[in-house]
């Protein structure tokens, strides 16, 4: 790419939640992005994914981005129902350890893109250390407690990498 493509590429980032939503909290990710998208205006250029559990059937939405935030559940040694977040050189350590059950398709996706040279140029990780995963649908109270931290720490990491949301006013009446 030369640097006049650069300047003219448009800008692309990407909200990422994985996780798997029949495991109580082992979907944090996926739900907190999917409340994310329904209650923020989102700016042009930033698209919200839903990934499961599956992560190469991704890297097409994934390459070349200016900024991945990825929202998952992570096992860091934290008491439970922690907030983390992990960025620029606490990244790559993310992937050193297994913290979450989706993190080895994870890191083969980025190790692909950095091999062709087409990884994100930022990556955010938002992680929750789970309370319990357990065969059942639906986020444990004391992970629901924190979602509005986990909601907080997207905003913040997203403009913090030059994507600013807005919460989405609520009209009294509306359907």
């Amino acid at each position: 790419m030369t640097s006049l493509d650069a300047a003219t590429d448009p800008q692309r980032a990407v909200l990422l939640g994985v996780g798997n939503i029949l495991l109580t909290d082992e979907g944090v990710g996926v739900e907190a992005v999917t409340r994310f998208a329904a209650t923020h205006d989102l700016p042009s250029g930033l698209s919200v994914l839903d990934g499961g559990t599956s992560a190469m059937e991704m890297l097409d939405d994934l390459e070349d981005l200016d900024l991945l935030v990825v929202v998952d559940c992570v096992r860091v040694g934290k008491p439970p129902a922690s907030v983390v977040v992990l960025q620029d050189d606490e990244v790559p350590a993310f992937f050193r350890t297994r913290l979450s059950p989706h993190q080895v398709g994870l890191s083969d996706v980025f190790a692909t893109m950095l091999l062709t040279g087409r990884a994100p140029r930022r990556i955010v990780i938002v992680g929750v250390q789970p309370v319990e995963v357990s065969t059942a649908m639906g986020l444990t109270a004391e992970i629901e407690a924190v979602m509005p931290q986990v909601i907080d720490a997207v905003r913040r990491a997203l403009a913090e990498g030059g994507y600013p949301t807005q919460p989405r006013k609520v009209v009294a009446g509306a359907h």
